[in-house]
């Protein structure tokens, strides 16, 4: 039997890390090093987005444009900005480039030859893959490789240990003032019930929040990383037995589900009702625990949709490649 052709893809997106990891997650499960691409239209242009004309600045017939040819097998996009350059390749392509969305572009099934979305999310179709959680870079053997070569100062701590992992304001959610003293006063219960703390900050984390969050983790003896070097997320997950995040990120909760531990989610104020609908769904499947201040539910078998995501991906091409007689 021939060997299964081993795809180009392109990475494109407006530079959000958010959407540019899940990209990349995808890419990587197909087993392929994607090109990064990234767009960044002018004014008007950015505010017509994702229905409007992608900066003809940028257009593929132009020099330095992120979608100049050569187009690759497949496209991997995500953002709103980037729904018009999709457009833009697929039309430049004639077709043959395979066109993948993740996250619902707000233009419609058609807007791509395939597309993701999250459960919480509406847009359903032929072409529409619905998963729980979203697609990331924590690949089971990544975090295995983590598991056998822990840093120093997790290795230290005793068991159980908690992976604190700490966001803050965002679109939906803001940490008051009575949010940050309720997170302290609950991580500072959990520490007293004999649990060790580990944890990270992140780039939206106020200073109020991590000051208040690094008093609690001195206190107890905790470890929390002094933001100095790599951001130790992944030996985070990967050595906690159970694990402690907010609720302003569903991309970082939905990663948290592929360690198979338990997680404990703050709530500060705001709130939106996609993420209530994100969270309700992981909390009926016993995945996800509101945090007050002690460990709470059971292990589970990992969840892993970036595995879902890019084997469906991969079975689409294929069967586009038969269409325009490439098989």
């Amino acid at each position: 039997m021939p060997a299964e052709p081993i795809p180009s893809v392109w990475v494109l997106t407006d530079g959000k890390a958010g959407d540019e990891v899940q990209c990349l997650g995808v890419a990587e499960r197909l087993g392929v090093t994607p090109e990064i691409r990234r767009i960044a239209p002018r004014k008007p242009f950015a505010w017509l987005m994702p229905r409007g004309p992608i900066d003809p600045r940028e257009g593929p017939d132009r020099p330095g444009s992120p979608i100049r040819p050569p187009f690759p097998d497949i496209l991997i996009a995500s953002g709103r900005r980037a729904v018009a350059y999709v457009r833009a390749v697929r039309k430049a392509s004639n077709g043959a480039t395979f066109t993948v969305i993740l996250k619902d572009p707000r233009t419609g099934a058609g807007s791509a030859d395939f597309l993701w979305v999250a459960e919480h999310d509406r847009l359903r179709g032929d072409n529409v893959l619905v998963t729980t959680t979203s697609p990331h870079r924590l690949a089971p053997q990544r975090l295995e490789q983590a598991r056998r070569t822990p840093p120093a100062a997790i290795a230290a701590l005793p068991s159980p240990r908690a992976a604190v992992l700490v966001g803050g304001d965002s679109r939906h959610h803001r940490f008051r003032p009575e949010d940050i003293t309720r997170f302290a006063d609950a991580l500072d219960a959990l520490a007293r019930s004999g649990v060790a703390l580990m944890g990270s900050r992140s780039r939206r984390t106020t200073p109020a929040l991590d000051a208040a969050v690094a008093a609690v983790f001195s206190r107890h003896g905790g470890w929390w990383w002094d933001g100095t070097g790599e951001n130790p997320y992944v030996a985070l997950l990967a050595h906690a037995d159970a694990i402690v995040t907010t609720a302003d990120s569903t991309n970082m909760i939905g990663e948290a589900t592929a360690t198979g531990v338990p997680i404990l989610v703050f709530e500060p104020h705001g709130g939106h009702g996609k993420l209530a609908r994100f969270l309700e769904a992981l909390k009926r499947q016993g995945l996800v625990h509101h945090f007050e201040g002690r460990l709470a539910g059971t292990p589970y078998a990992p969840v892993d949709a970036t595995q879902a995501i890019a084997e469906a991906v991969r079975q689409r091409w294929l069967m586009h490649r038969q269409q325009l007689g490439l098989a």
